[in-house]
């Protein structure tokens, strides 16, 4: 998470809503959750948000939309390509993911587009698994909207909560050094004139 901080850090507010958009598309709409973070990408960007960089009510909206449409990308696969996504080389490496994510689909119907929203394990598998289920696409939109609302927005506020912790852990840091070392220059001032205090007594 360091990495991507400093790395986002560097680029200006414009480029961080595309990258940390497009993080979060890919990992809803690729399958890209084990390769891109973009769990951890909202998350930094809300720290970001904390030290001014961007804004967070913009980043919340980006990272809504970029969800929403990620899954919706991400039911079209599934509900077009279905049987060949599943038997593709890249999904049969990741059988045991596809298994459970078709098994949770199983269990909670459509709710369970709204739940995987919340589980890295299954966020970048179940909205392919509900598009070849042939589930409608209203109930799907549905929950997938009030899942990349909450989802997005939570995560958000979290970074941005997070930066606000880490900016006041680092200057109770700072503020705890600068004591500290007032204390030791105070110490060896009174130690040094006591010595010479005992010299000329002597």
């Amino acid at each position: 998470m360091s990495t991507l901080l400093h790395w986002l850090d560097d680029l200006s507010a414009p480029v961080v809503y595309v990258v940390v958009s497009a993080m979060v598309f890919a990992e809803d709409a690729l399958f890209f959750g084990f390769v891109l973070p973009g769990e951890t990408a909202v998350i930094v960007g809300g720290v970001l948000a904390r030290q001014g960089v961007v804004d967070l009510v913009w980043l919340s909206v980006a990272v809504v939309v970029a969800a929403i449409l990620g899954d919706g990308v991400g039911y079209e696969i599934g509900r077009r390509l279905g049987p060949r996504l599943l038997g593709s080389r890249a999904l049969r490496r990741k059988t045991e993911r596809v298994e459970k994510s078709r098994d949770l689909l199983l269990r909670h119907g459509a709710a369970a587009v709204f739940i995987g929203r919340f589980i890295a394990l299954f966020r970048s598998f179940v909205p392919a698994m509900a598009g070849a289920s042939d589930m409608p696409y209203r109930r799907f939109l549905l929950y997938n909207a009030l899942g990349g609302v909450i989802w997005g927005v939570g995560n958000a506020v979290l970074g941005y909560a997070a930066g606000a912790a880490y900016q006041h852990a680092e200057t109770l840091v700072g503020r705890s050094v600068a004591l500290v070392t007032a204390v030791l220059a105070v110490a060896a001032l009174v130690v040094w004139w006591v010595r010479k205090h005992r010299r000329n007594h002597a």
